[in-house]
């Protein structure tokens, strides 16, 4: 690249910090990303921008895989070359941004890891009634029966909780609300907490559940205190609170084969985020397979 194509790369990254003040590690791996498309530039005799075509940046993603970059990895390298082509359109350097239409690799998705029924069984039968032990029961319960997400656990009010409708009103991701079922087991251990609650929680405060202080728990709290009773009850895996809401999904489904209704429940708004537990699903069926068909039992 000539000397005026690498000073625009310089400059991009003071834009980055100056005007849309990027931490110095963002805009150090947005330079790199750069300067990474720079060097191959200049294994193909490109000098200047303006000559990069999508094709050109096709091969550029494609080499970088091939060179052992993973998919997301690729994905985050053409995010730093469309970002650096949409600046240059605003500098006047380039008419176009031939990095729109170029998609890295697909990446394989990983496979949430769930608890079995037994193993959440074990971890919910919490026999201390001190009023802690009974919040974390209430909590870890309603987690499991209805699929909560964290943020949407530690967000709940009071007037979110109908126990005698057995549902909770959960906001969730752009600040959507559902309507979520509560089990039989859930809402006797948030009854419980209830009572329990008035002793613990601060004058005025809404938040259904509250941490030692007496106001709102929070997220680390949380994830700490179901990592601490996932090594009291003796589970064999590391718990935290997301591997309630997969297990949910997958226990449900495994049970349903209603695809269309654990979306609602876990309030995706794509199905494609809710078909990854088909796989989960697909693996039970497949060990179900393997032991029970006569020409499928390896000798």
């Amino acid at each position: 690249m000539t000397p005026a194509a690498l000073a625009d790369i310089e400059r991009f990254g003071a834009h980055l910090a100056r005007e849309r003040r990027m931490s110095p590690h963002t805009v150090s791996n947005y330079l790199r990303e750069l300067q990474s498309l720079a060097a191959w530039c200049d294994a193909q005799g490109i000098d200047a921008w303006q000559t990069l075509d999508s094709q050109h940046l096709r091969m550029f993603a494609a080499r970088s895989h091939a060179g052992g970059l993973a998919p997301r990895s690729v994905q985050r390298r053409l995010s730093a070359v469309r970002s650096f082509f949409r600046w240059l359109q605003r500098e006047k350097a380039v008419t176009g941004n031939p990095a729109v239409d170029v998609r890295a690799p697909k990446s394989r998705r990983a496979l949430p890891v769930t608890v079995d029924a037994d193993q959440m069984a074990r971890l919910l039968d919490i026999r201390d009634t001190t009023p802690l032990a009974l919040r974390d029961r209430a909590l870890m319960e309603l987690l499991y029966s209805s699929g909560l997400r964290l943020a949407e656990l530690v967000g709940l009010d009071l007037p979110d909780l109908d126990l005698a409708d057995r549902t909770v009103r959960v906001t969730g991701k752009g600040r959507k609300v559902r309507i979520v079922p509560v089990g039989s087991k859930a809402i006797a251990a948030l009854e419980a907490w209830l009572r329990a609650r008035t002793s613990v929680a601060a004058s005025g405060e809404m938040a259904v559940f509250t941490g030692r202080g007496g106001r709102r728990i929070g997220p680390r709290a949380v994830q700490a205190r179901v990592a601490w009773w996932a090594r009291r009850q003796g589970l064999p895996v590391h718990l935290h609170p997301h591997l309630f809401r997969h297990s949910f999904a997958s226990h449900i489904l495994e049970s349903s084969q209603d695809l269309r209704g654990v979306q609602e429940l876990l309030g995706h708004a794509d199905i494609a985020t809710t078909q990854v537990y088909t796989h989960l699903d697909f693996q039970h069926l497949a060990r179900i397979y393997d032991q029970a068909h006569p020409r499928a039992r390896r000798k």
